[in-house]
């Protein structure tokens, strides 16, 4: 279990808490400066909150040493800068660095879930933005971490990319992984989140199944929109009051023709 501990950051959290479970995808969503960036390095140990702490499986990230902490979790930033114009494949490999061995299988998995087997060679400067987000999330996934922490993963990556790694992700949890990811796409933490951490200015507003932490009317009131879901569990779309209603409208005129 990763769990935080009623963590303090001025002008960031206040007394965020939240036990994350292996196992599971955890979405933490809300507005723009809710503090989700902030709780994901807080749990990644990379950001000292003020106050509170953050345990892995009951011992504070603080008492983990470094190597062994790098081994569990593995962190994805929302902006990855490479240092080095690598290849794709050496930078893939650096996820090895904290087991010390040059774990082949691991990049060839990593590469392949990420479809980058055909860009292996390529050095990271001639790549998309795109192509750069999925090299730097594949260089996580060869660590094979059992929590994989990412701040909007998905953002630069084209539909069949975003749902590639979804499935991947999904698949990663099954065995055992605790996925954590900030996602700023209310539909994609609906459709295939285990579960919803709302923030609200540095304050945890809902945290449940993505039905009810994702309430419409909990939507109004943390991001102040007016909106609805519709479709159906597992392919449902978020829109606003007004879309929602002439949808619906439309419907009803076809029904009827």
């Amino acid at each position: 279990m990763l769990e935080a501990r009623d963590l303090m950051l001025a002008g960031r959290l206040d007394g965020v808490s939240a036990a994350l479970r292996p196992g599971e995808i955890t979405a933490i969503c809300g507005p723009n400066g809710a503090g989700k960036s902030s709780l994901l390095q807080c749990l990644a140990g990379l950001l000292a909150p003020g106050s509170g702490d953050v345990r892995l499986d009951d011992t504070a990230l603080g008492r983990i040493p470094a190597r062994q902490r790098a081994q569990a979790i593995g962190y994805l930033p929302q902006s990855g800068e490479v240092a080095w114009d690598l290849s794709v494949r050496n930078l893939v490999a650096l996820g090895r660095l904290p087991h010390g061995d040059g774990g082949e299988a691991q990049i060839d998995a990593a590469l392949a879930a990420l479809d980058l087997e055909i860009l292996s060679t390529r050095p990271v400067s001639t790549l998309s933005g795109g192509e750069k987000a999925r090299v730097l999330l594949a260089r996580v996934l060869a660590g094979d971490p059992h929590w994989i922490l990412a701040d909007e993963p998905l953002a630069a990556l084209d539909l069949g990319h975003q749902l590639a790694l979804i499935g991947h992700l999904r698949q990663a949890a099954e065995a055992g992984a605790g996925v954590v990811l900030v996602l700023h796409d209310l539909a994609l933490a609906m459709n295939h989140a285990s579960r919803v951490l709302v923030l609200e200015q540095g304050r945890v507003a809902a945290d449940g199944p993505p039905e009810t932490a994702l309430d419409p009317m909990l939507i109004e009131r943390v991001w102040g929109v007016p909106a609805r879901w519709l479709g159906e569990p597992g392919a449902r779309a978020l829109v606003a009051d007004d879309q929602a209603a002439s949808a619906a409208g439309a419907g009803s005129s076809r029904g009827s023709a």
